[in-house]
C-alpha cells in the first residue's frame, strides 16, 4: 500500500505520517529527508543546498523523481510532502488542512517564535512555493481535486486523525 500525505506547514504531515507508519508497520519517507540526503551527496549543509535549490529548479524535480522512485519499488510505503500526491501512483492520498492562526500556534511553539512571526513566515513562503510550483511543474497547490481525503488536523488530535486514515484504509 502507498500513501501519501500532503499540506502545507503546521498541519501535522510529519506527525501523521510519523504515526501512520507506526500503526501500520510500513516506512515513511518525507521529502525533507530526500532533501537532505542530496545536500549530503553535495557534501552541502542542509542550509547551503536550500540557498542553491532557490535558483535551480532541478532541485525540485529530483526530489519529486526520487519520490517517485520509492514508490515504483515499494510495495508499502508512506510518503510525505507537499507535492508527492502529483508524482506518485499510491492507493491513498491525503491532504491536511488547519487555518493559518493554529499552523502559525503549532510552528511558533516547534520552532520557538511569535505566533506574529510565524504567521508571516508562512504567508511569505506559501506565495513563493504557490509560485514555483507552478513555475516548475504547473501545478496549483490550491486545487486539491487530487486528494481521496482532507483532513482538518485543528478538528482532531493526531491520534484520531490516524483513527480516520485506518478506518479509510479498510474501505478501499
Amino acid at each position: 500500500m502507498i500513501i501519501t500525505v500532503g499540506g502545507l506547514a503546521g498541519t501535522g504531515t510529519t506527525t501523521t505520517a510519523e504515526l501512520l507508519s507506526e500503526k501500520l508497520g510500513i516506512p515513511f519517507v518525507s521529502s525533507g529527508s530526500i532533501f537532505r540526503a542530496m545536500a549530503e551527496e553535495k557534501g552541502m549543509s542542509v542550509l547551503e543546498f536550500s540557498e542553491f535549490a532557490e535558483s535551480n529548479d532541478n532541485i525540485d524535480k529530483e526530489i519529486d523523481k526520487r519520490q517517485a522512485e520509492l514508490a515504483k519499488s515499494s510495495e508499502n510505503l508512506i510518503l510525505e510532502g507537499r507535492l508527492s500526491a502529483y508524482f506518485v501512483e499510491a492507493d491513498l492520498k491525503l491532504w491536511l488542512m488547519a487555518p493559518l492562526d493554529v499552523r502559525a500556534q503549532r510552528i511558533s511553539q516547534r520552532e520557538s517564535k511569535s505566533v506574529d512571526v510565524a504567521k508571516e513566515e508562512i504567508k511569505i513562503r506559501e506565495e513563493s512555493e504557490a509560485l514555483r510550483y507552478l513555475d516548475i511543474h504547473n501545478i496549483d497547490i490550491s486545487n486539491l481535486d487530487i486528494y481521496d481525503l482532507m483532513i482538518n488536523t485543528d478538528s482532531f488530535d493526531p491520534e484520531s486523525i490516524t483513527k480516520i486514515i485506518l478506518t479509510t484504509l479498510k474501505v478501499i
